[in-house]
């Protein structure tokens, strides 16, 4: 009679996947990515995963062998390779290369700090920034993830999705992440900016992630039928900032969206 010790499916995340290796090795990368320090032991990585050290020792050699993670001392943290892997992903978006010499040209957006992101879930990424106003630093970098809700960039790709799909990801009753006093605390007050973000044609985000700060997004027309959501986003001074020169950023925006969402470009 077999032992039903070794006959039983192994368990802890991945035990349902077909490639749990591959599965497991996703999650230890976005158990890295998201570490506040951006280091975690083993120990740490095993309870992550839910599955014994000896197998997630082997995981983590195989990832550090293809260079995906480093290790320091007893602590990992994600490898050079990623960095790679990404600016290859970037090289190959015609969006980002027209998105940067857009920005060049463009009479007012060529002094301020521009951003193209794409729609994940309930949150947005950014994959490009044009730096035209260094004043702005305090803002979201390539690679960051942003809560929808606490980014213009996030509300006008939210606004284009179909009500269910809203209703599903932001019930009235959800709490939001809040970073200032400004920041939308309900799926109930995100889902009321909605309708005069589609009205308008772009959306407005102030102060509500970064105090002092403003920020103006339009979305992007659909490219194709499996491209990514993509959305773009101007930051500036509220300081300094003032309705004419907001509607002159919404017309290049606007300009820069349509040639984006051109196939030919």
């Amino acid at each position: 009679m077999a032992d039903s010790r070794t006959s039983r499916p192994s368990e802890g995340l991945g035990s349902s996947s077909p490639a749990p290796a591959v599965t497991r090795a996703a999650a230890v990368l976005e158990a890295l990515a998201e570490a506040p320090t951006g280091r975690l032991t083993l120990s740490d990585l095993a309870r992550e995963l839910g599955i014994p050290k000896s197998s997630t020792s082997n995981l983590l050699l195989a990832l550090e062998e293809a260079r995906l993670i480093t290790r320091d001392g007893a602590e990992f943290a994600l490898g050079r390779k990623l960095v790679e892997l990404g600016a290859a992903y970037l090289s190959r978006l015609d969006e980002v290369q027209e998105f940067y010499k857009y920005c060049e040209q463009a009479p007012t957006l060529s002094g301020e700090t521009v951003r193209i992101a794409m729609l994940d879930g309930d949150h947005v990424i950014y994959l490009a920034r044009y730096e035209g106003h260094p004043a702005v630093r305090l803002t979201s970098n390539i690679g960051d993830k942003m809560p929808v809700s606490l980014c213009a960039v996030g509300k006008a790709l939210a606004a284009r999705l179909h009500e269910h799909d809203i209703e599903a990801m932001f019930p009235d009753d959800r709490e939001l992440p809040v970073m200032t006093k400004h920041s939308l605390r309900t799926g109930a007050e995100l889902k009321a900016q909605l309708p005069k973000i589609r009205e308008k044609g772009f959306a407005f985000e102030d102060e509500e992630s970064t105090v002092g700060v403003v920020c103006l997004a339009v979305p992007v027309p659909t490219h194709g039928a499996h491209g990514p959501s993509l959305g773009l986003s101007v930051t500036a001074l509220k300081a300094t900032y003032s309705e004419e020169q907001g509607a002159l950023m919404v017309k290049e925006l606007k300009e820069l969206a349509r040639s984006l969402g051109n196939p030919m470009g």
